[in-house]
């Protein structure tokens, strides 16, 4: 028998689930829930929160200052980890996520709840980070691939929490009991991670420099568009967009230019296999931005309950995991043909939500039908490219750079959502989403977004043109 069928043979569920790797397992898992959890809940809750303490315009700042935040503590992490030990770190992160969900909880307006926000973004994303850190130190390297698996199921099926979670809180005008409820969550799973991870700060390499600069130009090309839907002025808003456009510029030099990069070599440089491969990324994540605002206008244009309304909007990332179970197992033109659709599909679903959502009234069965396939096909958009997508951006990438990749894939992930939301809210606020007591400007902010969204799909779709074209001529 081969080594590598004994390997295959030996890496069985059993040996992550059960036995002397089973509390390791519990205790990443259960960060895994936490910060995905947190995710979903906010946004489930977010339509009682403003109709309580106000900040409707501030709406999209929830999700662009949470992950944003989650950005920059997860470009640390490896450093915080080197010098801390793995309990220290994990043990740290807990207590800024307690810290931000106390916060959030006691929150008397917006500005209050943004500053929350951020420190949970911080902890979530050093306890996420943390999380897929610890695989290589935790599991023998037979168990890896059962490990990652392990965490990214997880991560699905809190998704699918999340709403339920809020939704309760939600129904009974108890939304701050919502981020309470986390508090004590963090503090067993911090305390689980105290006694049972293991120490490995000195069986770590040395982490690599972080790019700073770079990390602050992304940051600051957020902020730009996000500071700019504060203003009701066209000239106020056309000077952040443009501001934000030149910080993105400067980033792709810096990223030409520099020994210490944030993404791989080639990644910045427009036209290559590698920069395709994450703009196609960037732009189909971008749209799928349309989960977070959804809750909102269910229950707000259509009168559903905070708890259905949740569940609805959950359907994007229902329709996200399962079509990229289903379309992982192409390979050639097969493959291609998938990476076109995903566009497509992106772009039939946000005509149909611009279509449709604003046509407020109580939700009947056909609209709400209607609605539901809509996000069901956003996700799906982007989980038949996923994949393929990933697997490009490793394949153009160079050896020496893999591990970069890795990480890049997570950054662009993040900020592409972070960045999304950020111009949602900037779209949605100059269309009538502040008008908190005006259906129809409502539905004309809705109508607006959804719009926008279709207009990126457009974009993503010549950009997975112009991607799977270079990669045919890879092969020629």
């Amino acid at each position: 028998m081969s080594a590598i069928s004994e390997q295959t043979e030996t890496a069985r569920w059993s040996d992550v689930l059960w036995g002397i790797h089973a509390p390791v397992s519990a205790v990443l898992a259960g960060g895994i829930i936490l910060h995905a959890v947190n995710i979903n809940i906010s946004a489930t809750m977010l339509p009682s929160i403003v109709a309580e303490i106000g900040g409707q315009g501030l709406y999209a700042w929830n999700a662009t200052l949470f992950t944003l935040a989650a950005i920059l503590s997860a470009a640390v992490t490896g450093k915080i980890l080197q010098r801390l030990s793995a309990r220290v770190a994990f043990a740290l992160s807990g207590l800024v996520f307690a810290a931000g969900s106390l916060i959030t909880a006691g929150a008397p307006d917006m500005p209050v709840m943004l500053i929350g926000r951020s420190i949970q973004g911080v902890g979530g994303g050093m306890m996420f980070t943390l999380c897929y850190s610890m695989i290589v130190f935790a599991y023998p390297e037979r168990l890896w691939s059962r490990a990652v698996a392990l965490l990214s199921g997880t991560w699905g099926i809190a998704m699918l929490f999340g709403p339920a979670v809020g939704g309760m809180f939600a129904e009974y005008d108890a939304w701050r009991g919502g981020f309470a409820f986390l508090i004590p969550v963090t503090g067993l799973i911090t305390l689980m991670a105290w006694r049972m991870l293991p120490n490995i700060r000195d069986d770590m390499s040395p982490a690599a420099p972080i790019a700073f600069g770079q990390l602050a130009l992304l940051a600051g090309s957020v902020l730009a568009v996000s500071a700019a839907s504060l203003s009701s002025s066209p000239t106020v808003a056309a000077v952040g967009v443009i501001s934000s456009v030149a910080l993105i510029l400067v980033l792709m030099h810096r990223e030409r230019t520099s020994e210490v990069r944030l993404f791989p070599r080639g990644a910045m440089v427009p036209g290559t296999p590698l920069f395709l491969s994450f703009a196609v990324m960037s732009l189909l994540i971008f749209c799928v931005n349309a989960e977070f605002f959804m809750p909102f206008y269910l229950q707000r244009l259509h009168g559903l309950s905070p708890l259905l309304a949740g569940y609805i909007a959950a359907l994007v990332s229902i329709g996200w995991a399962s079509s990229e179970v289903y379309s992982a197992r192409f390979t050639g033109a097969a493959m291609h043909r998938t990476v076109l659709a995903g566009p497509l599909v992106m772009l039939v679903g946000t005509l149909v939500l611009a279509t449709v959502t604003p046509l407020y009234g109580a939700a009947g069965v056909a609209l709400t039908i209607a609605l539901a396939l809509a996000l069901v096909l956003v996700g799906a958009g982007i989980g038949v490219s996923w994949p393929h997508l990933n697997t490009f951006a490793l394949q153009f990438t160079d050896a020496s750079e893999k591990e970069n990749a890795a990480s890049a894939l997570s950054t662009i992930q993040m900020f592409a959502v972070s960045f999304g939301t950020a111009v949602a809210g900037l779209v949605a606020n100059f269309s009538g989403f502040n008008s908190f007591n005006d259906p129809g400007a409502t539905a004309n902010s809705s109508a607006w977004l959804f719009a926008t969204f279709a207009g990126v799909a457009v974009v993503a779709g010549f950009a997975s043109k112009s991607l799977i074209a270079t990669q045919k001529a890879r092969r020629e």
